[in-house]
């Protein structure tokens, strides 16, 4: 019969020692980023980036909407087989001014990938080593809207922050 007892509590020890929930924290990482020096940064050159291609295209507007006018005004007086060239020439301005914009947005999106690739991997590699150090199993992101409930005291921004050295 003490061998009974003696089993059935060994078993209830180990299951509880089983039942034992993971460590649970979250952080909310767009709050971090905008914390992180290096995203100002980041911002201002992807701004100054994308300005260049902003006052391109406004320049080939201005051109397209000046020949659109000129257009207008002669209209009355030009050959149909002048109408026809300029017609052409409008379709090709209004074809690069498209054209152009695709690609400054292409490489706009790939400027922003360039600059904050290593920034996001830097915060990234500090919530690991943070939630590794203080022992957690898993971490939630709060920005991304995931999390319904989560008690302050395992909100573990302030020590990504400490990590990174961002007061």
């Amino acid at each position: 019969m003490k061998k009974i007892v003696f089993l059935a509590a060994g078993l209830m020890i180990s299951s509880l020692a089983f039942a034992q929930s993971p460590k649970l924290g979250y952080i909310n990482s767009r709050e971090l980023l905008e914390m992180m020096p290096e995203i100002k940064k980041a911002d201002s050159n992807l701004q100054i980036y994308a300005k260049s291609f902003q006052d391109q295209l406004q320049s080939m507007s201005k051109e397209f909407e000046k020949k659109g006018q000129d257009y207008q005004a002669q209209e009355k007086t030009m050959t149909d087989a002048v109408k026809e060239v300029k017609m052409k020439e409008l379709q090709d301005l209004q074809n690069r001014i498209e054209s152009t914009n695709q690609s400054a947005q292409d490489k706009v999106a790939k400027k922003k990938e360039e600059l904050y690739s290593p920034i996001l991997d830097k915060a990234d590699k500090a919530i690991k080593e943070v939630a590794k150090e203080k022992g957690y199993d898993y971490i939630f992101d709060a920005s991304a809207g995931m999390l319904l409930y989560a008690k302050d005291g395992d909100n573990i921004l302030a020590l990504v922050k400490a990590k990174l050295g961002i007061k």
